[in-house]
């Protein structure tokens, strides 16, 4: 856990750098209307920690601009959990995957840094159909430029009953103008 944090860290820091260093002027854009396509390392907190520590995913974003610092957004994707070992077996617990619909906002405070929320549902996707569908719950802290979009974000999924698990993650996406 301590080593794979560190290594997003890295990366993180790495990949702002790069794009810190081509920036131009990111804003919503009034009346502009953006997509954006992007690939997500995730790390599995809550219950679904029992059953994977890994998980990646893809996600695709519509932005449209309301003003040039304040957007409204939806996304839509897939998460796949990797499945771990049961404990003293030679077994792997079952797959499963999540397929998240979500809206919300996005606001630049400054120039090329964002943060946003994100509202949904996530409806799990396991070997022997579909589980329940969950409510989402996404703020997120980012970096934008012209073609791309890096976030860190979390995704908290919970239900009536309590059974509640989240994904600490990062986003790398190519943005384009529709």
């Amino acid at each position: 856990m301590k080593n794979k944090c560190k290594i997003i860290a890295i990366v993180s820091i790495l990949l702002a750098g790069l794009l810190i260093g081509k920036a131009r002027a990111q804003i919503a854009g009034a009346g502009k209307l953006q997509g954006s396509v992007g690939l997500e390392i995730n790390d599995p907190t809550g219950n679904a920690r029992i059953g994977s520590h890994f998980s990646l995913g893809g996600t695709v974003m519509l932005q449209y601009g309301l003003s040039n610092s304040f957007a409204v957004i939806a996304t839509s994707g897939a998460y796949h959990f990797f499945p771990t070992i049961i404990p003293g077996t030679n077994k792997r617990y079952d797959s499963y995957g999540v397929i998240p619909v979500e809206a919300g906002v996005k606001w630049f405070f400054v120039p090329n840094i964002y943060v946003s929320g994100q509202a949904g549902i996530g409806r799990e996707a396991t070997d022997s159909g579909y589980g329940p569908n969950r409510l989402m719950l996404t703020p997120a802290l980012g970096y934008a430029t012209r073609h791309w979009d890096f976030g860190v974000h979390y995704d908290n999924f919970s239900s009536p009953g309590g059974d509640h698990y989240g994904l600490l993650g990062v986003r790398l996406a190519y943005a384009f103008g529709l």
